[in-house]
């Protein structure tokens, strides 16, 4: 198998971590590409994802698994399933919908970095780049004030979903204050970095 990815990417670093956790990353070769909303790749669009977006799973057979949470149900499967996603019942539930609010932390976070870096600054609109902020601040009050999701075992995606939405706060929006608003965030955090998995998948220094 092999998985498309950046560094910087946060989807692509959560699929590398649950990998890891999954005991499948020897069986990638992870493969460096490049996508941006002001660059057109034609041939990554034309071959591997028509929304231009990393990560993306080459399986030995040619065929593509797209989007950063279906590629993690594959590799749970494959390691046998019910391992980062509970198979049934409540706690499925919750899992998934913990996870998909991590996911539109991210693309709302994701968002506002575009907006600053590649907008010219006489265009910027800066009420909706407070709005972006705003849903992923948002997110963060919902995870420190209640639920589980930073203290229960065993490990799931909506934690490493979370690890994720922290680390690239600390890449790309380092004066933000994340860490003095949300202290319980801060200890998880400091918790999960002590997972190899996580350790070495921090983005290098922008």
């Amino acid at each position: 198998m092999k998985l498309t990815y950046s560094p910087a990417s946060p989807f692509a670093r959560k699929v590398r971590i649950c990998a890891i956790e999954l005991g499948l990353i020897d069986k990638i070769e992870l493969v460096p590409a490049s996508v941006s909303p002001d660059k057109l790749n034609e041939e990554y669009s034309r071959n591997i994802n028509p929304l231009r977006k990393l990560p993306a799973l080459i399986l030995d057979d040619g065929s593509t698994v797209v989007d950063s949470y279906v590629i993690v149900e594959y590799f749970d499967e494959l390691a046998g399933g019910g391992k980062l996603i509970p198979s049934s019942g409540a706690k499925k539930w919750q899992v998934k919908t913990e996870h998909a609010i991590t996911q539109g932390m991210l693309d709302a976070m994701l968002l506002c970095r575009y907006e600053k870096m590649l907008r010219p600054e006489a265009l910027r609109w800066p009420t909706w780049i407070d709005s972006q902020w705003e849903r992923a601040w948002q997110g963060l009050t919902r995870f420190e004030s209640r639920g589980d999701i930073l203290t229960r075992s065993p490990l799931d995606v909506a934690q490493i979903g979370l690890v994720c939405v922290l680390g690239y706060a600390d890449f790309r929006f380092p004066d933000c204050g994340w860490r003095k608003a949300f202290p319980k965030l801060d200890t998880f955090h400091n918790k999960m970095m002590q997972r190899e998995s996580v350790k070495i998948s921090v983005p290098p220094p922008a």
